[in-house]
């Protein structure tokens, strides 16, 4: 079970893939923007919203850091960590949900704001088309990024994910913070409010 959602987020890090090729075509074109238009990631998205549920959760649960990264999450109690590298940080809970961390670092001249936009925008694409259920840009802890949650699969065994994309600047270094909360789709309704309180309790070292 831990191979097949391990491989299903590998195929979900690769669907947005159609959009390395812009990604590119704007960092080149940030290289001869003026100073006044470099990218910055302050005051972007909504702030989370937890309901009472998804608050307790997080209250009760165990902060979880990653010092490497300056990085920390609160998960629920069994949870357990898989595998803590430089770049990734994966933990699973007792019943075979995951949550997967992956850090990319990025140039010095890498448009954030662009790159964050056009993230939103294949998102919105995906609502449009029945794979998403909901979007949103939601600023965490001071870093913005896109959240959002696939709508249900149709193989009623597939893996369904929440996620969150977000860009920072760590240590004088631009970053994506990709957070994946994922499970089966017949455990997901039961980990649906897990999975918020674990992306919303992120705390980035600023």
């Amino acid at each position: 079970m831990k191979a097949i959602l391990m491989i299903g987020a590998m195929f979900f890090a690769f669907s947005f893939c159609g959009l390395q090729e812009k990604l590119k075509q704007m960092q080149s074109g940030s290289n001869s923007s003026s100073s006044s238009n470099s990218s910055k990631t302050g005051g972007t998205g909504e702030k989370p919203k937890l309901t009472a549920a998804q608050q307790g959760i997080m209250d009760s649960a165990t902060e979880t850091k990653w010092d490497e990264q300056g990085l920390s999450w609160r998960l629920p109690s069994g949870w357990k960590k898989m595998d803590v590298k430089k770049e990734s940080f994966n933990y699973q809970s007792p019943d075979n949900a995951f949550l997967l961390v992956n850090i990319s670092s990025m140039s010095d001249d890498f448009p954030m704001d662009a790159s964050l936009k056009a993230y939103y925008d294949q998102a919105m694409q995906m609502l449009k088309q029945g794979k998403y259920e909901d979007v949103k840009m939601i600023e965490i802890d001071g870093v913005p990024g896109v959240e959002f949650t696939e709508a249900v699969p149709e193989d009623k065994d597939g893996i369904r994910r929440h996620q969150w994309i977000g860009y920072r600047s760590y240590l004088g270094q631009k970053q994506q913070v990709n957070v994946m909360t994922s499970t089966t789709q017949p455990k997901f309704e039961r980990h649906r409010d897990d999975f918020t309180a674990i992306l919303y309790s992120l705390k980035s070292t600023k």
